[in-house]
């Protein structure tokens, strides 16, 4: 089964990207879920999807490769996190009105492009849903270098995204440049999902960054817990979801939420017998 992975380059591309978002996104997703912004990757992957459709619309209106639809979803991404940024700075009040603004605007310009491009092409349908054959080498030496970005961050300003996470208004009373790091915060965002969106899909990418995430806080103890069982959560769905995705001829992306939510389920019922356990303990020490 593995062998065959390692044999052939495009699937060997698959598993190593496959492996780097696993670790990635989750990774990313813990903060995202502790800011309570969990909607901004929705926002950012359907405005990537209208990247993404405006660079088919381009190669099949100009017959010659203008631009990559992965650089144009790029694009587009790291364009909306910088307009969220601006109307959450704009509606200071009503900040989380930038989300919908942002992700109603992408599916708009999604629609259109799909329209003007006459539909869905298997292209397209291989970036809504994810595909085991659709990583070239090209893409994975992009999504290493986002990977390498990503986690030299996380590590500089780990103390601070921290801070900022947690208690905001501390952060700003300390003196943290916390618009600086929310405005970085954001642009990792938009390249996490951009680089996700070959394995998993852009309709399902958010589902990575926040399942894997849910099912850890179920369990952790702590925050760095948390980081460590989301990464392993996200790492297991993402390779059960590439192996069944290639000997299946299913879109990997699908089995990668459904393993997640699986998973989900499964840390509900490990936290209830550690519960039950406990409580099973403390009386014996008590009748005892």
């Amino acid at each position: 089964m593995i062998a065959d992975f390692l044999q052939f380059e495009f699937l060997r591309n698959t598993l190593y990207t496959g492996l780097l978002i696993g670790l990635i996104a989750p990774l990313l997703g813990c903060f995202i879920v502790v800011r309570r912004l969990s909607l901004i990757a929705d926002a950012l992957s359907h405005v990537t999807l209208a990247g993404i459709a405006f660079g088919l619309l381009l190669e099949k209106k100009l017959a010659t490769p203008v631009i990559s639809p992965f650089y144009a979803g790029l694009g587009f991404s790291v364009l909306a996190s910088l307009l969220i940024e601006k109307l959450r700075n704009m509606f200071r009040n009503f900040q989380e009105i930038a989300i919908p603004i942002i992700l109603s605007g992408g599916v708009g310009l999604s629609v259109i492009f799909i329209s003007l491009a006459n539909g869905f092409t298997t292209d397209l349908f291989s970036y809504l849903f994810g595909s085991v054959s659709a990583v070239s080498s090209e893409d994975l030496r992009v999504i290493v270098i986002i990977s390498i970005i990503v986690l030299l961050v996380i590590g500089f300003l780990y103390k601070q995204l921290l801070v900022l996470s947690f208690d905001e208004e501390h952060a700003r009373v300390s003196g943290l440049h916390s618009k600086a790091i929310h405005f970085i915060f954001m642009l990792l965002i938009a390249l996490v999902i951009a680089a996700s969106i070959r394995i998993v899909g852009v309709l399902l990418v958010s589902a990575l960054m926040t399942i894997p995430v849910a099912a850890a806080i179920r369990l952790a103890k702590g925050f760095k817990q948390a980081m460590i069982l989301a990464i392993v959560f996200g790492e297991t769905s993402v390779i059960v979801g590439l192996f069944s995705g290639y000997y299946f001829e299913i879109p990997p992306g699908g089995t990668i939420v459904v393993v997640s939510i699986l998973i989900l389920l499964l840390s509900f019922i490990v936290q209830k017998l550690l519960l039950a356990n406990k409580r099973k303990t403390a009386f014996e020490k008590g009748v005892s």
